[in-house]
């Protein structure tokens, strides 16, 4: 690495960290406030009454039937495009698979994108089924956080809050003007932010050169605070109008950290408990950390068949003899591994190089992020279910030392075991259950463009980005293909609901229960142990659950890579 990437990464590390404190405090100050003229006033005309407070049902029967909504609408859109107004070009409407792909991806948080964004969707498309969406799938995340978050931190009660009044003061007062500011600074960057589609250059060399425009910046904004992913051009990031300077794509990077890493200081801040705050940050810090280290020290390395054909010295980071396919030369290596592990360890699925590309390695490193799927996590649910697997942690911690388990104050017992528990499952079920069924039916084989491992490791990668809300992809993949697009788009809904009603149902389970005081007997949960078994847990129940399926996939073509072979 370089004087220069090394500044960078400290800058981007030192920014990050020292912002997470002041927006968790922001963010508990807003729903520890009362309501605004303009969040009273949406109240009164969608005729909501916010002071009524909901139980963990109603709550989750509110969320599902809203996001059902907001998903029709969005397919309808994208399904009737091409009668529909704001299309100059004359775009015809997506195919039905392809459409419930797509409604499915955006309002699950996921941006799972089986279209070309700038070749297949008018710009009404593009602000409704996808922008629009964006803004739905983010705030719903994050509203179900502060139902589940209620649970720790009410004492005797009975109801979670109200969805809609967690849904629209995250919306008015935190959301919205983040993304506007956001937007602002991409436009002075060069980002776009026009309603015209088209735009037509006549080059030096004469002839015509079509460029397709459109509100880029605020979909760009969205993307990455909201932890969205989903691009307006079909190279995403990668693409100089979403990303066009090394100081944009570093504002995006830090715009998908802005709200997740604060999550921990929000909840410290609910519970009254900074030290815990901390100790939540840590675990979530190191796992971040790590796996940028490991993608990094990936793509810096020099696959042996490189090696063999004698390149030289560097003459600078553009050019450093490590992994530079499907990487953009103004990012380099350092920016490229950085926004890559951001990107995967937030679920956005923002990509401003070719994660096709990344050296076995790094596609290592982004599953085992996906299988986590807890640091940070997507907005809200990450570490919605980075507690649930505290949880299931000090119950095991309470066995080993034959106590009843307990964490903040709880009283941890069966039921809520087996709602931490049965949320736990649906990842390994998803993930391993669809990607064996790919590889046994010739139409999920007839997808899969490259041999061997890699192609293995696409599938997988495919089914573990559609279960974490994530979005990415490898390339390979033939994800507009009929069975994909609705494999992926039917995982994507279960992988987003079926874990998170169950945190619900926990949630409403402890927050019926007291607040006990601490004791000499009481198992600290604010201090370097607590971090240490976290994450032990979360890395070993990973491995345990998945090395296997690694082990076909990006572990045994690395192997091969050494000794000088490829795919």
């Amino acid at each position: 690495m370089t004087y220069h990437s090394i500044s960078q990464m400290i800058v981007f590390f030192l920014v990050a960290g020292l912002s997470a404190p002041l927006v968790g405090r922001y963010l508990a100050w807003i729903y520890e406030g009362k309501d605004t003229a303009v969040e009273r006033g949406t109240y009164r005309y969608l005729g909501i009454d916010p002071d009524s407070e909901m139980t963990w049902k109603t709550y989750g029967q509110t969320l599902l039937a809203s996001n059902a909504l907001c998903f029709l609408i969005g397919f309808m859109v994208l399904w009737f495009q091409g009668s529909l107004p704001f299309n100059p070009r004359h775009l015809p409407s997506l195919s039905a698979p392809v459409a419930f792909n797509t409604a499915a991806s955006f309002v699950t948080n996921t941006n799972w994108q089986a279209y070309a964004g700038e070749a297949q969707l008018s710009n009404l498309s593009q602000m409704i089924s996808i922008t629009f969406l964006m803004f739905v799938g983010a705030a719903t995340g994050f509203s179900a956080l502060m139902a589940i978050l209620r649970g720790f931190v009410r004492s005797r009660g009975a109801t979670v809050g109200n969805f809609w009044k967690d849904f629209f003061r995250f919306l008015y007062r935190a959301f919205l003007p983040a993304c506007a500011l956001m937007a602002l600074i991409l436009v002075e960057q060069g980002v776009p932010q026009t309603l015209k589609e088209i735009r037509t250059l006549h080059p030096v060399d004469g002839g015509t050169q079509t460029l397709v425009l459109g509100p880029v910046a605020a979909l760009e904004s969205v993307k990455n605070l909201g932890t969205n992913g989903g691009g307006f051009y079909n190279a995403n990031a990668a693409h100089p109008f979403e990303n066009p300077t090394p100081l944009a794509n570093m504002i995006e990077m830090f715009g998908m950290l802005t709200f997740t890493f604060s999550l921990p200081f929000l909840f410290g801040r609910l519970l009254k408990r900074s030290r815990q705050a901390l100790a939540f940050f840590a675990v979530i810090w190191i796992l971040y950390a790590g796996g940028y280290g490991l993608m990094q020290y990936s793509e810096q390395s020099i696959a042996p068949a490189i090696a063999s054909m004698g390149v030289g010295s560097p003459v600078s980071e553009a050019m450093t003899p490590g992994n530079m396919e499907g990487k953009e030369t103004r990012f380099g290596i350092t920016q490229t591994s950085l926004f890559s592990n951001t990107t995967i360890a937030a679920t956005t699925g923002a990509v401003d190089a070719a994660m096709d590309s990344l050296n076995p390695i790094g596609i290592g490193v982004a599953l085992f992020h996906m299988f986590l799927n807890e640091e940070p996590g997507g907005k809200g649910v990450g570490f919605a279910g980075f507690l649930k697997e505290a949880v299931l942690a000090i119950f095991l911690a309470g066995l080993m030392v034959g106590r009843t388990p307990e964490f903040l104050g709880k009283k941890i017992e069966p039921r809520e075991v087996k709602l931490a528990m049965l949320s736990s499952l649906v990842t390994p079920v998803l993930v391993l259950g669809l990607t064996g069924l790919a590889l046994l039916l010739p139409a999920g084989k007839a997808g899969i463009d490259n041999p061997g491992p890699h192609g293995f490791s696409e599938v997988l990668y495919g089914y573990a980005s559609g279960n974490a809300n994530n979005g990415s992809a490898m390339g390979g993949l033939a994800a507009s293909s009929p069975f994909y697009a609705v494999s992926i788009g039917i995982e994507m809904l279960f992988g987003r609901y079926l874990p998170l009603l169950p945190l619900l149902a926990l949630a409403g389970s402890l927050v019926r229960k007291p607040i006990h005081p601490r004791t000499a007997g009481t198992f600290e949960t604010d201090g370097f142990l607590f971090v240490v078994l976290m994450l032990g847990f979360m890395v070993v129940v990973t491995a345990l659950t998945f090395l296997p399926a690694m082990t076909l996939g990006p572990i045994v073509e690395h192997m091969f890579m050494r000794t000088g072979g490829a795919f």
